[in-house]
């Protein structure tokens, strides 16, 4: 582990020309970028399992409390906070050295961790240029971390793990702001714990295909997932690192992407909100361009985009932030990206959450523009001829969930934006059974929708946790399967072997009645009796057990069997071992249905197949 003097020397910073440098993609790029050209600020994502610190982290930053103030102290709205240069200076202290970087600051997005940032989508996809993924140290992986980091994996965002709450480990002793003189301090017992809880997280990560290191030990930042251990409780510890990174990897790699444009804005719609005094009003993060207090809107919305006019933009002090600003905001002309702001407009009935805008001063920005969304307004969401209806809140999250049911293999028919309609309803009806389903992202259901559900038997799944969703959604697709497996047994015969038992002859004949022991698999009520030379000899009219009449009768069961057309001493005998009558497009259709036989089941099956193969060599195969 390096020193604290020398901690980021493999930090590539702007004039670096080593080999490795040179193996990055965007090199070439960068190097016919004018150095002096002006950056915007990079759009950082915040991400995690609930009550992980993620609004936590922001707050130490700002010096607020607005995790205090959600419901139930957890995040309910997507917020936006700008951290000026300046700020992100006395963070890193002696860290960031005069001139080592260009950025004017850094805009942070903080997602409630019930609500994917998936909803947040540019043009050219994630919203976000870089991601910190919060993951308590003493809990570990979560399911909504292993969602965090399939969406990051699916947008390709880079990110930075924070091992947050590094204060709660045992024995941990927190003193500065700086992890590693931190890290010095601390007894070998503390350290061998945070090690130990370290290596499971790296491990974690490595199944989902990362690689990831302590943040001191990297030398190829663009490879390997950088560790921050933090802890934002009193002294910040790990925040200057974690802020020092930040930068660094968004000045070295992310310069090309983050040049400043004089045009017309391009931005997400990150909450709609009724303001009193106002109205209804738009959040929204800009990300590229200008926005004026004169501009023309174009929003993306339902059914058909947007055309308005900005009546104001209002936006936040910086360090403040969108959600819940502790100042009135800044009735401002003029605003570049990257930023959030509250904008009050006329007119924006069908906008969602995710919707894309744009801003315009002449009539064919206003049609270039309506081009644009034309595109950004369409899903990716590759449909099929067979398979459940999706609905979700919004774009990115559509895709989100569309996202997760293809990793499980589940096709889908249709998939929108908006509340769940009658017409989806209709769609998803004449469906197979293990498909006749509606999976509903955070959306409301139309009342003629609910009164086509209850006619028609669709079942509706509903949820703000994509993860969730997609858990019910399995839940109920086994049972499906096992009541289609049940039907299975019951239509065809299913895998069955029994010995008639000495002495156990009740009838000969007219039907003939014997007592069985069943070896393995199940018998059952009108099934064809085969013997080991492949004869047919009768089949099963009755089963007892004492005076119960049986319907069927499984392994270890002795039972009272009555098989007609037979007669005992001519075509069964005491001693004999005997099978049920298999057709073999019933066992391809257990098969195919995927019905669970047990290792007898398989064993009698094949014991079939060698019977049956010697008059059929092709049979069942």
């Amino acid at each position: 582990m390096r020193s604290d003097d020398n901690e980021f020397d493999d930090l590539p910073d702007e004039d670096s020309d080593d080999e490795e440098s040179e193996e990055i993609e965007e090199s070439e790029v960068e190097d016919e970028i004018d150095p002096d050209a002006p950056l915007r600020q990079p759009i950082v994502a915040v991400l995690g399992h609930v009550d992980h610190g993620k609004t936590s982290l922001l707050d130490y930053v700002r010096g607020t409390t607005v995790v205090k103030r959600e419901a139930g102290a957890i995040t309910q709205h997507i917020g936006a906070t700008e951290v000026p240069y300046d700020t992100v200076s006395k963070i890193c202290g002696p860290l960031l050295k005069d001139g080592t970087t260009t950025l004017p600051g850094l805009l942070f997005i903080d997602t409630p961790g019930h609500h994917s940032f998936t909803t947040l989508r540019s043009r050219g996809g994630a919203l976000a240029d870089l991601a910190i993924l919060v993951v308590d140290i003493t809990e570990g992986f979560k399911p909504q971390t292993i969602e965090s980091i399939n969406i990051l994996k699916q947008q390709q965002t880079p990110f930075i793990l924070a091992l947050n709450k590094v204060d709660k480990l045992p024995g941990w002793r927190t003193k500065t702001g700086s992890f590693l003189a931190n890290n010095a301090n601390q007894s070998s017992t503390a350290k061998q714990t945070f090690q130990n809880r370290m290596y499971e997280i790296i491990g974690a990560l490595g199944s989902h295909g990362f690689d990831s290191a302590l943040f001191s030990e990297i030398e190829d930042f663009q490879k390997t997932i950088a560790l921050v251990p933090t802890s934002v409780k009193e002294t910040g510890e790990g925040v200057p690192e974690l802020f020092m990174i930040l930068m660094g990897l968004a000045q070295r790699y992310l310069r090309g992407k983050l040049l400043l444009d004089y045009g017309s804005s391009e931005g997400t719609v990150i909450e709609i909100k009724e303001e009193k005094g106002l109205g209804k009003t738009l959040g929204v993060i800009i990300y590229n361009g200008i926005l004026k207090s004169s501009d023309t809107l174009i929003i993306g919305a339902q059914p058909e985009p947007i055309v308005t006019r900005v009546r104001s933009l209002l936006q936040p002090k910086p360090l403040d932030e969108i959600r819940d600003p502790r100042q009135q905001f800044d009735n401002v002309k003029i605003v570049g990206a990257a930023a959030g702001l509250k904008v009050v407009a006329p007119n924006i009935e069908g906008v969602v959450a995710g919707a894309p805008f744009y801003s315009a001063e002449t009539d064919e920005e206003v049609d270039e523009a309506l081009d644009k969304l034309t595109d950004s307004m369409k899903s990716n969401v590759k449909c099929t001829d067979e398979g459940v209806v999706i609905r979700a809140d919004a774009i990115g999250s559509l895709e989100a969930l569309a996202y997760e049911l293809s990793a499980a293999g589940v096709p889908i028919v249709k998939a929108s934006v908006g509340d769940v309609s009658r017409r989806d309803v209709v769609t998803a009806d004449p469906s197979e059974e293990e498909y006749r389903s509606i999976l509903a992202f955070n959306v409301k259901i139309h009342p003629d929708a609910k009164n086509e559900l209850h006619e028609t038997g669709v079942t509706l799944f509903e949820s703000d946790i994509v993860y969730r969703l997609l858990e019910d959604y399995q839940e109920w697709k086994e049972k499906i399967k096992d009541k289609q497996a049940q039907h299975l047994r019951d239509d065809f015969a299913h895998p069955g072997k029994f010995e008639i038992l000495e002495g156990h002859t009740f009838r000969t004949r007219d039907p003939a009645v014997v007592g069985v022991r069943v070896l393995g698999g199940r018998i059952a009520l009108n099934q064809g009796v085969l013997r080991n030379d492949n004869a047919v000899v009768g089949h099963i009219k009755s089963l007892r057990s004492g005076e119960q009449v049986l319907k069927e009768a499984i392994q270890g069961d002795e039972v009272a069997v009555a098989i007609n057309n037979v007669t005992v001493g001519r075509q069964i005998s005491e001693g004999d071992v005997l099978y049920i009558e298999m057709d073999e497009r019933a066992i391809l259709k257990i098969r195919e249905a995927g019905v669970k036989l047990s290792p007898i089941e398989e064993d009698i099956i094949t014991e079939m197949q060698k019977i049956k193969r010697k008059d059929q060599p092709f049979w069942a195969r």
